[in-house]
């Protein structure tokens, strides 16, 4: 069973499900709090899909790191 997740804290779960459904609108980004990339991804159809594709295998790793900044109030 997993432990549940601090209100701050952000998903990984919630951000794929973002990714698969809203990807190229970039509504991943923005949930992670990365409101410049979100608009980039928004007006570019998802980096013309390249970076929705290299998110794919990096959104964990954004994850981590912005719960991470998180913790540690840097954001």
């Amino acid at each position: 069973m997993s432990q549940p997740i601090p209100a701050n804290q952000k998903s990984t779960g919630v951000a794929y499900l973002l990714w698969l459904f809203l990807g190229v609108l970039g509504v991943h980004q923005f949930y992670l709090g990365k409101t410049g990339r979100g608009l980039l991804y928004l007006f570019t159809f998802g980096g013309l899909l390249i970076g929705v594709l290299i998110d794919l295998f990096t959104l964990p790793a954004q994850v981590r790191q912005v719960n991470t900044e998180l913790a540690v109030g840097t954001r």
